[in-house]
C-alpha cells in the first residue's frame, strides 16, 4: 500500500505529515482534550466560558483570543504551536519540560543523554523488527 501522497509531479509527502498539516485548530484542540481526557464542558469550566463555546472552537465556527488559546495549551499540556498548526507533533508539556531542562546542560552531559537515548531507540526498534 502506498502511504504517500502526490503533492506535486516530483514531490510525494507521507500520507500522515499531510492529514497532519491539513489539521484546523479545532480539530487539533478536540484531538487534544479528548487525549487529556477532558470534556468540553469541563475545558469550558476551566477557562471561566461555556460548553457551547468549546464546541464552536472545535468545529472552526470561532477563534479564541490568543489568551484563551494559550490557556487551553497550558490546560490540555500542549503547545501552542501545536494547538495553531505552526508544530505537528503533538508534544506533552512534561515530555517537553524535559527536552528543555536538557537543553540547559553542558554540550558534553547533553550529548551524553542523546547518546543514551539513541541507544534506547535503536535497542526498540531492533526489538520491533524482530518481533514482525
Amino acid at each position: 500500500m502506498d502511504t504517500t501522497f502526490q503533492v506535486s509531479n516530483f514531490a510525494r509527502i507521507p500520507i500522515l505529515q499531510y492529514q497532519s498539516a491539513l489539521m484546523s485548530f479545532g480539530k487539533r484542540l478536540a484531538e487534544a482534550r479528548k487525549k487529556k481526557g477532558i470534556s468540553q464542558d469541563e475545558l469550558a469550566k476551566r477557562l471561566n466560558t461555556k460548553g457551547p463555546v468549546i464546541g464552536r472552537y472545535e468545529r472552526d465556527e470561532m477563534n479564541p483570543s490568543i489568551e484563551a488559546a494559550a490557556k487551553m495549551a497550558d490546560i490540555l499540556e500542549v503547545s501552542l504551536d501545536y494547538l495553531v498548526g505552526t508544530a505537528d507533533e503533538l508534544l506533552d508539556k512534561p515530555t517537553l519540560n524535559r527536552i528543555l531542562e536538557v537543553q540547559k546542560l553542558p554540550s558534553d552531559k547533553k550529548n551524553f543523554i542523546f547518546n543514551m537515548i539513541d541507544m534506547a531507540l535503536r535497542d526498540f526498534k531492533v526489538k520491533q523488527a524482530h518481533a514482525s
